[in-house]
């Protein structure tokens, strides 16, 4: 699905949740030489809204990678718990704020707007909504992770360094033990067993869980977590009391 137009100047903005697949993504966009400019953090504009538990590990995160961070805060979902089988639509209903974003980029960046980058593998009505944006625009659209092996991508992540936390789980077969668990191979192994069981994606990417990336190689700085666990008998969420960045030197 990347877009293969190489005519496109300027620099290039990646669409950053701090999670997984947002940070592989800029990972690997930055390793092939694109020139990434920006990271836009798309998320919903009410901080106690369901899906909102990465917003401090994302600015520290931006500090740590060292590109500017431009937040294109998307309308609430009134939805708590999360509906994991609720219309895909309902996840991003309305994406004009990101497209006012992009266009306000695009306007701003020195020499303009060469594209948007998502970390999508799967979710072919996101990739078709941000896609749209990119042709509105007129930018190109790369999805790098598109149509990978979840197992592949999993153990790429976790071999190329990224250090990744659970902060949400929303389907059967999850506990409250997995809130603040460090998504390792053993980890994989049991995301293995629930998807077997109760069909759980190894990726989460249909909302079963969430992920932040506490370290990777794309940082120059981890990030350290204080945190809560907050359980509601079928789903849960971890509340991060703090979090900062750590001094390289106590690692």
């Amino acid at each position: 699905m990347t877009d293969t137009t190489s005519d496109h100047d300027g620099g290039w903005i990646v669409l950053f949740s701090g999670g997984k697949e947002s940070a592989w993504t800029l990972h690997r966009s930055q390793a092939s030489g694109l020139d990434v400019r920006r990271l836009v953090y798309v998320h919903a504009a009410d901080t106690s809204a369901y899906h909102t538990p990465a917003t401090p590990v994302v600015r520290l995160a931006a500090r740590s990678i060292g590109l500017p961070l431009v937040d294109a805060g998307l309308p609430t979902i009134d939805a708590e718990p999360p509906d994991v089988v609720a219309d895909p639509a309902g996840a991003d209903a309305d994406l004009r704020p990101l497209e006012e974003t992009v266009r306000e980029l695009a306007d701003a960046l020195a020499d303009g707007l060469a594209g948007i980058v998502v970390g999508t593998v799967t979710d072919q009505h996101r990739a078709d909504r941000v896609r749209s944006i990119c042709d509105r625009v007129g930018c190109a659209f790369r999805a790098p992770l598109w149509g990978a092996e979840p197992r592949e991508l999993a153990e790429a992540m976790l071999d190329g360094g990224l250090e990744i936390v659970v902060v949400e789980v929303t389907a059967p077969g999850f506990d409250e033990r997995w809130l603040g668990r460090q998504l390792d191979y053993e980890a994989l192994a049991d995301l293995e067993r629930l998807g077997h069981e109760y069909d759980v994606s190894l990726l989460g990417e249909g909302g079963e869980f969430e992920t932040v990336v506490t370290d990777g190689p794309h940082m120059s700085r981890p990030i350290g977590l204080e945190f809560e666990r907050e359980w509601h008998g079928s789903w849960g969420r971890v509340r991060i009391t703090d979090a900062w960045l750590e001094d390289p030197a106590d690692e």
